[in-house]
Formats: C-alpha cells, structure tokens, sequence
C-alpha cells in the first residue's frame, strides 16, 4: 500500500505530491499526458502562488527564467482606466508550460513516482482506496493500485468527481475562456483586464516579449470575434501569434464537496466559479499544501474547511462581478465605479493577492 495516490498530474497534482512526498509520505501521480502539458490559462500568479512556490522549493528565478513578474492588476474600459499595486510583492506571469516542466522536476527531486496511464475506476473502503489504472498504451485492462488516500486533481471536468456523484447540477449562464500567445513585448507591469459588453480579455506578460490574451465570454464565438470587441487592445498586438488558440469551459463547476471518504478533490477539480479574477493557479498551489497539511495531522475532513477559508474571499468576489454582469447598466459601471473609489479597488486586488 501507498500513502497518496494522485490522479492527474497538472499543476495542483504535482504540488500536493511535493508536498506529501517532502512529508515523508509514499506518494504515486497517475498522468496520462507527458510533460509539460499546454491548455487555456491566464498563466498568472498572484504573490501567494509566487510564495506557495517557494515552498515547493522552487525558486523562479532559477526555475522560470522566462517568465515576467507584474507589480497589480490594471482594469480598462475605453477611456475609463484604473489600477491597484500589490501590498507584499509581486505576481508572477509564466507560460503554463515552463510551470508545469518546473514541477515536474521538482517532483521527481522530492520521489515522486510518476506512472502513465489514467485512474479508470475507484472503489474506497474504510482503511485504503483501490484504483483501476488504465496504462496509455497497451493492454486495456490496466492494473490496480491501493493507497491510504487518493487526491482528485484531475481537472475541470474531473471524471472522478462525476463517478464519486459529487457534481452539483448548475443552471446558469455558461462561460467559456479561449488563449493565446502573440509575440510583442509588454507595455506594461501589470496584468491588465479589457473589458467589453459581451466579455473581458486578460492581458498577462509572460516574457519579455511575449503577452499571454485570454479571452472570457458567455458567447460562443471564435477567438478574432471576441478580440474584435476591444479594438484599443487589439491595435497593441501588432507582433505576430506565437502560439495557437486553446480553450475551455464551461467554466463554473458546482461541487457538493472536497472530501468523501478516503477521497479528496483538489485543483480545478475541487470546484470552480470562473477565471474573472485570476487566482485558479495560486489557489491550487495554496489548496495543495492545505491538503497535505490534513493529511499529516491525521484529520483529512478538515481539509474541506481549509478549502473554503482559502477560497472565500475569491469565490465571493467572482460571485459577485459575474452576478454584476449580468445586467448590462451594472456591468457598464464596473470599471467607472473602481476608479471613482480606488481604495476599495485597492483593497479587493489586496485582498485576493
């Protein structure tokens, strides 16, 4: 038997394999695709997720070299334009790529195992829970593997979660984020977020001369349509695309809760309300070291706790410009309404960071 077996092998399954295996705990990450793995992501840490690292034992100055911190977050609404500094240093703007091949050597330093293949079924009793790992090539009956505990971090539409019923039916609106690169140096330190009547777009440096631009938007339309809608931004992105159009969605999952039994969900997994506030990363880093934090302390349920008190503050916020959005009087006053009160922007950037 195994201590923790970690299904998913993205940025929230290797962080809390670091995590358990620095703790002295015998740790296994099922992943199916090899490393490092791209998809649609702001690509931006909040100085938390910065510091989270550093508690991985990774240094991104040495471990990212290309990668750009940003000093705050900057909104943009035509003429109406307004920004707030971090308090306690810097975020961190990374290709998910560069992040993701980091932890993968930090993981393999700690002893992680890394086996490729996919969690096919799970079956938890009360002293350990067995897995069904399907390899990614080859004989399909797979084989088994038992831990003490299994970590979901098997992404937004975690199959796990769906087999275990913790999925909550969700009847709002649908959103959709689409990525990509263009080859341009940033205009400027911070992360800057375009908004327009059907959608925002992130703009995150990433590099010195690279600029990360997701795209948010209830409206399934393709990327150029929805660049279209912010004629200032898209008149700065005279440098040519350096990679291709990634997306995913929808965006808000619905979760009756993080821990069932001898199973715990942690990443997108865990449950997600949307990317308008751009924490997803930093939260999955910081939701790792919670999780493990349980799992040493003998008291696993807590963990559940642990993941709301981190994930407030964001949830609450989101909740709450998304709710705004949905009425177009409301969502024109967003940005005018934080420039006429700064110190509240100021805080509510803060509070997130």
């Amino acid at each position: 038997m195994i201590d923790v077996l970690v299904a998913g092998g993205g940025p929230a399954g290797l962080a809390t394999a670091i995590h358990a295996a620095l703790a002295g705990l015998e740790t296994v990450v099922v992943e199916p695709r090899a490393v490092p793995v791209d998809k649609a992501c702001g690509e931006g840490l909040m100085p938390t997720g910065v510091a989270a690292l550093a508690g991985l034992g990774i240094d991104p100055g040495i471990a990212l070299p290309e990668s750009r911190p940003f000093l705050g977050i900057r909104y943009v609404d035509g003429r109406h334009r307004v920004q707030a500094e971090f308090r306690d240093g810097a975020g961190l703007g990374v290709r998910r790529t560069a992040l993701h091949a980091a932890l993968a050597r930090r993981a393999r330093e700690a002893g992680v195992q890394v086996v490729s293949g996919r969690v096919a079924g799970v079956r938890a009793g009360d002293a350990d829970v067995r897995a069904r790992v399907l390899p990614s090539v080859g004989v399909p009956d797979g084989s088994g593997l038992r831990a003490r505990w299994l970590v979901a971090a098997d992404g937004l539409h975690s199959p796990i979660r769906a087999s275990l019923g913790l999925d909550l039916p969700d009847g709002g609106p649908r959103r959709y984020g689409l990525r990509r690169h263009y080859r341009v140096a940033p205009w400027t330190d911070f992360v800057e977020v375009h908004w327009a009547p059907g959608g925002e777009a992130y703009v995150t440096p990433v590099g010195d001369d690279l600029v990360g631009v997701a795209v948010l938007s209830g409206e399934r339309r393709g990327y150029h349509e929805h660049l279209a809608a912010f004629p200032d931004l898209l008149a700065r992105l005279d440098g040519p695309p350096a990679t291709p159009v990634r997306g995913a969605g929808p965006l808000r999952q619905r979760v009756r809760r993080r821990v069932a039994g001898r199973v715990l969900l942690v990443g997108d997994a865990a449950g997600y309300v949307d990317a308008l506030t751009g924490e997803g990363l930093s939260l999955a880093l910081l939701s790792a070291r919670a999780l493990v934090g349980c799992l040493r302390a003998g008291r696993p349920e807590e963990y559940e706790a642990a993941w709301r008190r981190l994930s407030r503050r964001s949830r609450l916020l989101t909740a709450t410009l998304l709710e705004a959005r949905r009425h177009p009087p409301a969502a024109r006053m967003i940005v005018p309404a934080a420039r006429r009160l700064p110190v509240l922007f100021r805080a509510a950037v803060r509070s997130l960071a």
